[in-house]
C-alpha cells in the first residue's frame, strides 16, 4: 500500500494513506478563509479550546471534550479570524466510499448522510480518543501498523453511531428508529450507494434513480430535501474527491484522472474542479502535493 508520510509542521502533524485514503491531523485548527466541501466522512475531538464552524449557513460550536462527526458535503468552515496557540484537536477524514464498505446498517448511514453534524461528549468513544489519534499517527507511518489504527478508526465511527443511536432524543421510546420505517431515506441511502460505487463510471443522475427503481424527478426531489444538495452535485463531488485523491497520491497526467474520476473529458474536468475547489487541478496538485 503506497502512502505519504508523517508529516510535522510547528503544532501540527498528520500523516495521509493513499488506499484507503485516509487522513489524521493532530494540532491546531486551520485558518479557513471560505467554506468547503469534500465527500468524506469527517471526525473532529477538541482536545483543548473550541471549533466554531458555520456549517451550511448555521453556526455550529463544539466544545472541548466533544467529537462531531459529520459527512463533509455540506459547505462548512471555521469562523474564527486567529486561532489561540493553545488551541488543540484531532481530525480524521474517511473517503464515503469507505464508509460504505464498512455495512454499517442504514439507520447509521441516514444520520451520517443528514446535514447536521453529530456532536458527542469523548465518553460515547469508550476509549481515550486524543491516546487514539496518537497511536494513529504513528501507526499510519508503517506499512506494517497501519491496519491496526483502520481497524480503530472503524470501530470508533461505529461506537460513535451506536452512541448516538441509544441517546437521540427523537428515536421511539423502544429504542427503534422510526426513520427506518421511512422510505424516502432508505431510498436515499440505495441512491448514495450506488454513487459511491459507479461514479467513475458514465453515470448521470437519471441513472441513478433508476438504479434503485425511482421515478428520476421523484428520485432528485427526494434527495435534494432530505440531503440538502444535489443528485447531480452529490456525483459531481464524489468525481472531484476521487480526482483531488489522485492529483496528490499519483503521477498521473490531468487527461488521466480526467477519465479515472468519471468526468469523461478533460475539459469538463478542469471546469468542475476549478470552480468547485478554486483552484485548477495543477494548481491544486502543486499547493497541496
Amino acid at each position: 500500500m503506497h502512502q505519504r508520510r508523517l508529516r510535522t509542521t510547528g503544532l501540527v502533524s498528520d500523516v495521509v494513506v493513499e488506499d484507503p485514503a485516509i487522513w489524521v491531523r493532530r494540532g491546531q485548527a486551520p485558518l479557513m478563509q471560505k467554506p468547503h466541501r469534500h465527500d468524506d466522512l469527517e471526525l473532529n475531538y477538541v482536545v483543548s479550546g473550541s471549533l466554531d464552524y458555520l456549517f451550511g449557513g448555521s453556526p455550529l460550536q463544539v466544545k472541548q471534550g466533544q467529537i462531531a462527526v459529520f459527512w463533509g458535503a455540506t459547505p462548512h468552515r471555521l469562523v474564527d479570524d486567529e486561532i489561540p496557540a493553545d488551541s488543540d484537536n484531532c481530525w480524521v477524514h474517511i473517503p464515503l466510499a469507505t464508509v460504505f464498505g464498512w455495512g454499517l446498517p442504514d439507520s447509521n448511514l441516514s444520520d451520517l448522510l443528514t446535514d447536521r453534524p453529530i456532536v458527542l461528549p469523548a465518553e460515547a468513544a469508550g476509549r481515550d480518543v486524543e491516546s487514539m489519534f496518537t497511536s494513529w499517527l504513528t501507526d499510519l507511518d508503517g506499512s506494517d501498523t497501519e491496519q491496526f489504527a483502520l481497524l480503530e478508526i472503524h470501530a470508533l465511527v461505529r461506537r460513535l453511531l451506536h452512541y448516538h443511536l441509544m441517546h437521540d432524543a427523537r428515536r421511539t421510546l423502544d429504542g427503534e428508529d422510526s426513520r427506518l420505517h421511512n422510505d424516502g431515506m432508505q431510498h436515499v441511502v440505495q441512491m448514495a450507494r450506488f454513487t459511491v460505487a459507479n461514479f467513475r463510471s458514465n453515470i448521470s443522475p437519471a441513472d441513478i434513480a433508476r438504479a434503485t427503481h425511482l421515478n428520476p424527478n421523484y428520485a432528485m426531489t427526494l434527495f435534494r430535501e432530505t440531503v440538502g444538495t444535489t443528485l447531480g452535485k452529490y456525483l459531481t463531488r464524489c468525481r472531484i474527491a476521487e480526482a483531488q485523491r489522485l492529483l496528490l497520491t499519483t503521477s498521473m497526467n490531468t487527461a488521466e484522472i480526467a477519465h479515472a474520476a468519471g468526468f469523461g473529458s478533460q475539459s469538463n474536468f478542469y471546469a468542475h474542479f476549478t470552480r468547485d475547489t478554486g483552484l485548477s487541478p495543477s494548481a491544486y496538485r502543486h499547493t497541496f502535493g
